[in-house]
């Protein structure tokens, strides 16, 4: 057996282990950007929800002596106000309420007052794009940002 006989099975293992290496790499650079796309928009899903409550407070500011008198107090699941509202604080209310439907998946709000004290709650499901988190207590992946604020 001469020395070129021996060594022609080495390359071709060689070839193979590259090979592998090389997938590997490959799969983990994929997994990398899937990983990316996701915290992605579930950072774009979080922007739209901050801002949508900070929305809701600057009209209250513009609107202070109806938003002390209750007048944009609103519980989660309450319905939006009617299609012909007869106020700016039902006119806001709308508005906001059309916002968060559109921005958000399964999106709804709420605002609390306690005294000068009100507290915004925007909610949305996040079950779409965050498949591998656990479900809440309910069966979803709904999540909140709860933002609180004095007029």
């Amino acid at each position: 057996m001469t020395k070129s006989q021996r060594s022609a099975g080495y390359s071709l293992i060689e070839v193979l282990v590259a090979l592998l290496v090389t997938a590997t790499g490959v799969m983990g650079s994929v997994a990398t950007h899937l990983n990316a796309i996701k915290f992605n928009q579930t950072a774009d899903v979080r922007s739209h929800a901050t801002l949508l409550a900070y929305e809701i407070v600057d009209r209250m500011r513009a609107n202070r002596n109806a938003a002390l008198a209750g007048d944009y107090t609103i519980s989660l699941s309450a319905e939006a106000p009617s299609i012909t509202p007869n106020t700016i604080a039902q006119i806001d209310l709308q508005d906001w309420f059309t916002a968060i439907g559109s921005r958000l998946t399964a999106g709804d709000g709420a605002i609390a007052k306690k005294g000068n004290i009100f507290t915004v709650t925007v909610q949305w499901d996040e079950s779409r794009i965050s498949r591998s988190r656990e479900a809440n207590a309910d069966g979803g992946n709904m999540q909140a940002f709860i933002f609180s604020t004095e007029l």
